[in-house]
């Protein structure tokens, strides 16, 4: 769903500076220099609309609808086009905490749940760990692998192919995923 701004000329818009007024005095009193002058200000009148509320483009619950794909590519977020505008605002604004989390169980969760609107549950067969003796056993099993459920009312509902898609952007490279779909309450896809 594409829609179109209309942030160019608007009827009635008024500059908060006309350029009349930056005449030097003695021009001022000519009717005519003020009237063509005059005419650049309804030009200028939605730049200044717009700088004045320039704060506001950066907010991605209050951008017009039109830039929120700028915003999503400024915070590395492909937008799905079958997300509703609430979902786009709500995806975008979350972006700078995914991205702490990417790459990481809860991470994978958190994307997966946002963009998907269902319940996942994701493990993973690696370990992180630390010690002070070197060369000690991190833990997990090898090689890494993450398994991911999806939990739906009606997983014949659920576009597989959107999963991979999501599932090979938010896993790490070397991670080998696999998933499966399951009906709320019971039953697998």
């Amino acid at each position: 769903m594409t829609t179109t701004s209309h942030r160019g000329m608007l009827p009635g818009l008024i500059c908060p500076a006309p350029l009349a007024h930056r005449l030097p005095g003695v021009l001022q009193d000519d009717d005519f220099l003020v009237r063509f002058v005059g005419a650049f200000d309804d030009g200028y009148a939605p730049i200044h609309a717009t700088l004045d509320s320039l704060a506001a483009y950066f907010d991605p619950n209050l951008a017009p609808e039109d830039f929120l794909g700028w915003l999503a590519m400024w915070v590395g977020v492909e937008l799905d086009d079958a997300w509703s505008t609430p979902d786009r605002r709500r995806i975008i604004t979350d972006a700078a905490r995914l991205h702490r989390q990417r790459g990481t169980v809860a991470g994978i969760q958190a994307a997966l749940e946002q963009a998907l609107g269902a319940q996942v549950t994701v493990s993973d067969t690696g370990a992180c760990d630390w010690s002070q003796k070197p060369g000690a056993d991190p833990g997990g099993t090898a090689p890494p692998a993450v398994t991911v459920t999806v939990t739906v009312p009606d997983p014949a509902a659920v576009d597989v192919r959107r999963v991979e898609a999501l599932l090979e952007d938010v896993c790490p490279a070397h991670v080998a995923r696999q998933y499966k779909v399951v009906r709320a309450g019971g039953g697998k896809k």
